[in-house]
Formats: structure tokens, sequence, C-alpha cells
């Protein structure tokens, strides 16, 4: 079977399940669409395992022709990145720069830290011990934060822009660092077997994340600049297009962190490039391609994540690790949060109950699980996919389906109180 017919079906399954969930069940688009491809999944495993009708093997070898790492990682990523950060104020991110920094880099530094550290406690209590690399790989890979499922519900709950822009600044960026930390610390595995050392580590992120911004913003100008000269919305969309798919690839081949350049690139050309080099026409063209765009790619990923359960190692072991392991990250985002917010109050006055929305809202998507899949293949990767899986799942079931009527309770209440 071809990526086309992947794809075909992909997309089939897509629509038929967005479909389902705008006519009859009414949950948020993301949400709905994982919630429907998790049944369908389990309802095949079912199937097999009581030989109704079993389709579980057809299943799985649809999804082995298609590697879920490469397809986020090296061709959807960039889309998706370019897509939000292509609708983010400028000024506004600015105006909050200290909350969304501080979370992108400190946050994610701590979160690894603390998620790696209290991983590594639980499973040597539950006789599976790791290495404490793992543990921090398995950090490294959980603490970057998806707003796709939430930023939905803040919209329709009135929640603050402030907040908005907070999260979804914070997770264009540490999507960005959370990709280079994990893969400085996978580097560092690699060393254990090769030698290495810290200096080369610390070399990696600099060169990842220095050079990413470096070369995006530098992709960024030169778009900008080309939109300039033109006034053809054709031949602009094709420019932001290729943009996207050609500076993401370059930035690789480069062994800079691409999903900080697109990033960058995205928020000056959203920006400069939007209010100073398009016409009112180009705007209107420009905002529907990529609106259209980013609907469409998180429709197929969040079906692709439901449907990865049929491929998961399963164990009921791993199960447990993952369930254990959900308070675990969840604390470390809490404490993480809190730091910062405590730290930054000094600057500025913040909401009370921003620590507990911002904890509530670090949902974990498709990078993670992309993440966790592309480990060395050993018995630690088939621990750690799985309780990533289980992680991820329960932050956009449950936080997802709940972060509306967290942030509920804390929108009256007035700032610095």
């Amino acid at each position: 079977m071809g990526l086309l017919d992947i794809f075909a079906i992909l997309i089939t399954l897509a629509a038929i399940f967005s479909y389902l969930n705008h006519c009859y069940i009414g949950l948020p688009s993301a949400i709905g669409l994982m919630v429907l491809s998790l049944l369908i999944s389990l309802t095949i495993l079912a199937l097999g395992f009581f030989n109704i009708f079993s389709i579980s093997e057809h299943a799985r070898l649809l999804l082995s022709h298609l590697d879920f790492y490469d397809t986020l990682m090296h061709g959807m990523l960039g889309l998706l990145l370019f897509a939000g950060a292509l609708h983010v104020n400028f000024d506004d991110l600015l105006e909050h720069k200290s909350i969304i920094i501080s979370l992108a880099t400190v946050g994610v530094a701590l979160s690894t830290f603390l998620v790696g550290g209290l991983t590594w406690c639980v499973l040597k209590l539950l006789g599976m011990e790791l290495s404490i690399l793992h543990c921090f790989l398995f950090g490294a890979l959980i603490s970057p934060t998806d707003p796709i499922a939430v930023l939905g519900i803040m919209k329709k709950v009135g929640a603050p822009k402030s907040l908005e822009t907070a999260v979804t600044g914070e997770s264009l960026f540490n999507d960005g660092i959370g990709v280079v930390v994990f893969l400085a610390l996978l580097s560092l595995l690699d060393a254990q077997h090769s030698p290495g050392s810290s200096h080369s580590i610390t070399s990696l992120f600099l060169l990842e994340a220095g050079g990413g911004i470096l070369y995006g913003t530098g992709l960024g100008l030169i778009t900008y600049w080309l939109l300039k000269k033109v006034d053809n919305y054709q031949v602009e969309v094709l420019l932001t297009l290729a943009t996207v798919i050609g500076g993401y690839r370059l930035a690789e081949v480069l062994h800079i962190s691409a999903p900080l350049a697109i990033v960058i690139a995205g928020l000056l050309v959203g920006n400069h490039g939007r209010r100073l080099g398009m016409s009112e026409e180009t705007r209107q063209h420009l905002d529907t391609f990529w609106e259209l765009i980013d609907e469409i790619l998180n429709s197929v990923l969040f079906v692709l994540i439901g449907l990865e359960i049929l491929v998961l190692p399963y164990d009921p072991r791993y199960l447990l690790v993952g369930i254990i392991l959900i308070p675990v990250v969840i604390l470390s985002r809490f404490i993480s949060v809190g730091s910062t917010v405590s730290i930054l109050r000094k600057l500025k006055d913040y909401r009370q109950g921003t620590v507990k929305i911002l904890t509530w809202a670090g949902l974990r998507g498709g990078i993670s699980v992309a993440l966790a899949l592309s480990l060395p293949v050993g018995p630690e990767r088939e621990v750690l996919i799985t309780a990533t899986y289980v992680v991820m799942s329960f932050s956009i079931l449950v936080q997802g389906l709940t972060v509306g009527k967290v942030i509920k309770r804390y929108l009256m209440v007035p700032i610095g109180s």
C-alpha cells in the first residue's frame, strides 16, 4: 500500500469523523476526532480479541507503512507551526514576552528535570528500573504543550486575550525548545556508546536553538521582502508555502532547530508581512488558505493519534506506569509554571488561578508521541511509548474537556488578588 493510499484513508476518516462530531456529538473538533478514532481502534482490537471479525492485522499493516515520527516532525509540524504563528499578534506577544519566554525555556527545563527524576523514582518502586537518562528523555518529550484542543474552548468561555496569548505563545516556542532538549539528551545517550562530552551537548543546544532563531529571522525577512515586491495573491500564497516547506527542510539540513525557525518566520510574515507587504485581498486569501491547511492537518493528526493505539506495545505493567505518571506530569507542570509565575509576579500582576489554568491547559499532543516513537529500539522504548500515549490521551480527553470549567471558575477573580 502506497503513501497516497494511506493519506486517502486518513483524509476520508477525518472527513467522516468531523461530520459525525459536528452533527451528533458536539465535542471540540480535535477532541471529537480523537475520541472517534480511539473508539474505532478499540473496536478493532476487541473484534480481533474475540475472533469475531479480525481486521486488526490489516490496520496494523496500514499504520506500519506510515512512520508517525517522520510524518509529523518532517512533514506536518512546519505547516502547523507556521499556521499558528501567522495569526499571533506580535505586539500581544511582546506584552507577555516574560511569561512566554520563561515557560518555554526555564519551564521546559524544570519540567524535564522534575518529570525525569520522579519517573525514575516511580519506576524503581515498581521494580522496572530505567536509566536516569531515559527518564529525562521522557521528561523532555512530555514537556512540550499543544494548544490546538484548548484554544477553541478558551474562545468559547470568553477567556482573557492575555491568557490565549500566553498559552499560544508558550506552545509555539516550547515545541522547538522541547525538541532541542530531547535531541541534546538523545545525543548524550548515544555518547554512552561512542566518545562524547558535555561540551558537545551544550554546543548542540546553542547551535540548534540560536541557529534556528537567527535563521528564522532571516527567512522571515526575505519572505517579507519578496511579498512587498508583488501584488498577486496566488504568488504570495505560494511564497509562504515555499517558506515553510523549503525553509523547514533547509533548516534540517543545516542541523538547526527547524520548528523554532518556522515560528519566527511565521511571526514576521504574519505581522510585518501582512501589514506592510500585502493587499487586503491577499490577506483574505492567505488567511483562508492557512486556516484550511491548519484544519485539515490537525484533523488528520488527531485521527492518526487515535489510530496509533493499534501499534502500541501492549503490556499491563506499562499501562500501569502510564496511569501513575499522569499525576507526576501534572504536578511537575504545576511546579514549573508556579515557580515561573511566582518570580514574574514581582514585575507584573497575574490573576489568581493563573497557575492552575496554565497547568490544566498544558495539553500534550502529537509531538510527544512522535518523539517517543523516535527513541532507540529496546525495552526502555516500549514502556516510554506506552506511558507517553497514556499521559497524552488523558491530557486531551480529560483536561481538554474540563479546562473550560477551570477557566470559568477563575475568570471573575480580579487581577492581583
